[in-house]
């Protein structure tokens, strides 16, 4: 079945990957740039500065965990990792490159594990640590199953640019075995090509270029006389029969003069393409006005992972991808027909990506895994990372997490949603308010309503893990109704308990024309191929 893992991706392959159950990984890991990247989600015109979150830090620090990790390294079986990865501890020091490579170490382990043995793994990198996880790589996979570098045009020249201006990504292509799935990819002939190539024709219009007949190496059983035209040097490239039936079929030229030799017509409509090389000019990137754009920071093409994926793996196969960020190779995984297991370990991230396949294949049965199943779950998850908990809980109500946690003072907002209940009127706005601790009070309620007045907002959701008060539900009745000009009157604010979302008891009521089209861009709809399965 198909799976999404929220938590740490070497966590959940140790504990829920089986050895070489794996046919294809695709890993787009962050390339330690000392970047934080900033989610933009879709709003209304004027919301702009609230939609912008901390999706991830692309930085890395050597602490205790990188220190453990390093530990794990040196007692594995593998001692050539243990020996290359102490070897670039003396060269790069407890520096954050190291404590990078440490962590990807630990992470390519298991995922060569996990591989089948006609498998392959393609990592996405930039110049920023390329080398060195080129390196590691080597060590874990062996030079001799690294099977290609892959050149990714990701941008145009940047005029702006103090010296040779970046313009690509690397893809490093390895493989677990020599013997692995390989489907050769052809590129459409270039308009250069075709006008300098095919340029006759026969009656009927169809476009044909001529190839040689005549064999590269002797060959004295092909040595005949051909129609009058002499054998060539080392002989004719087909043999008597062959040639008979190519003749038959209208397939040969012959010059007319028996000096010259009769050559192949190859017809355009038959001819594959050219066959794809290792640096790709032909993918566009993400950009602003993009139709795919989903607004997470560093989202690839759809087009570049089903070249991946058509390249390696067959249908039916199963897809991986332990940082799987905004979904793209999962979606694409789906879309040719494969089985797919995504990663992340934000719940921002899997609320995403959740969303995605939801808009992409309406019917899709996914299971999702490591996010709370219960209210003790809930508990769980609050207790251990606030922001995490609000960004889940966001998710509860199809809110968009609002501002990042280093925003500075809370606002009293977690998380927006945005709808429309009037055909021609601008759009509305709902504030929510995420309460992760075991005591809620009445303050909480009038501190809400304040939040709703000065947003300009029209309903207030307020998400508690602990039930509320008495007083907090007369608070919150006291409120009184938005009252929408088409659809009726709905509770100015409103309080919904996580137990009763999780079990579908609960859930916000507003009306919605744009049926949540302002909140989140929508994915294309790519077709239906099952029945959505619940969220574990």
């Amino acid at each position: 079945m198909n799976r999404l893992y929220y938590g740490d991706n070497l966590t959940v392959l140790r504990e829920h990957l089986t050895d070489e159950s794996v046919d294809l990984i695709y890993l787009d890991p962050p390339f330690n740039s000392q970047r934080d990247y900033n989610l933009l989600f879709k709003t209304p015109k004027g919301h702009e500065s609230d939609a912008q979150i901390t999706a991830f830090e692309d930085t890395w620090h050597w602490g205790p965990q990188a220190e453990q990790e390093f530990a794990q390294l040196l007692h594995q079986p593998n001692t050539d990792v243990a020996e290359m990865i102490q070897s670039l501890r003396r060269f790069l020091r407890e520096s954050d490159v190291m404590a990078y490579l440490t962590m990807m170490a630990n992470r390519l382990l298991e995922l060569r594990r996990v591989l089948k043995l006609s498998g392959s793994l393609y990592l996405h990198c930039d110049p920023t640590a390329g080398h060195y996880l080129k390196l590691v790589l080597d060590t874990i996979f062996g030079p001799e199953n690294f099977r290609n570098e892959i050149i990714w045009q990701r941008t145009n020249v940047h005029s702006d640019s103090k010296t040779w201006s970046r313009v690509s990504d690397t893809i490093f292509f390895y493989t677990k075995s020599g013997k692995f799935t390989w489907n050769p990819i052809y590129a459409s002939h270039s308009d250069e090509h075709l006008k300098s190539k095919y340029r006759q024709s026969d009656p009927s219009g169809r476009l044909y270029t001529l190839s040689d007949m005549t064999s590269p190496n002797p060959r004295p059983n092909m040595m005949y006389e051909w129609k009058g035209y002499p054998s060539p040097p080392n002989g004719w490239r087909y043999s008597k029969e062959t040639m008979a039936k190519l003749d038959a079929d209208g397939r040969i030229w012959y010059p007319g003069d028996t000096t010259k030799r009769p050559r192949l017509k190859r017809y355009l409509d038959e001819m594959s393409g050219t066959l794809l090389g290792n640096v790709w000019t032909d993918i566009n990137p993400i950009n602003s006005q993009a139709a795919e754009r989903l607004g997470y920071p560093t989202q690839k093409p759809l087009a570049l992972l089903e070249r991946i994926i058509q390249a390696s793996s067959q249908a039916g196969d199963m897809v991986l991808d332990p940082f799987c960020g905004c979904g793209t190779a999962v979606h694409a995984a789906q879309k040719l027909g494969r089985q797919w297991i995504g990663i992340d370990i934000t719940h921002l991230a899997i609320g995403l990506i959740e969303k995605r396949m939801k808009d992409a294949f309406p019917s899709l049965a996914f299971g999702i895994y490591g996010t709370p199943r219960d209210l003790e779950g809930a508990r769980d998850l609050a207790l251990r990372d606030k922001y995490q908990f609000q960004w889940w809980a966001c998710s509860l109500v199809n809110a968009q997490p609002y501002q990042g946690k280093k925003k500075g003072a809370d606002s009293g907002i977690d998380g927006l949603i945005f709808f429309q209940d009037e055909l021609k009127g601008a759009a509305k706005k709902i504030v929510v308010s995420v309460k992760g601790g075991e005591t809620v009070t009445r303050t909480m309620m009038a501190d809400l309503k304040n939040t709703v007045e000065r947003e300009k907002a029209q309903i207030g959701l307020f998400v508690t893990l602990t039930p509320p008060t008495k007083p907090m539900v007369v608070e919150a009745s006291s409120a009184g109704y938005y009252e929408s000009p088409h659809s009726g009157a709905f509770p100015k604010i409103q309080i919904l308990t996580i137990e009763g979302l999780l079990s579908g008891q609960e859930s916000p009521k507003y009306p919605d024309l744009s049926r949540g089209g302002l909140s989140f861009k929508k994915a294309k709809a790519e077709g239906e191929t099952g029945e959505q399965g619940k969220l574990f």
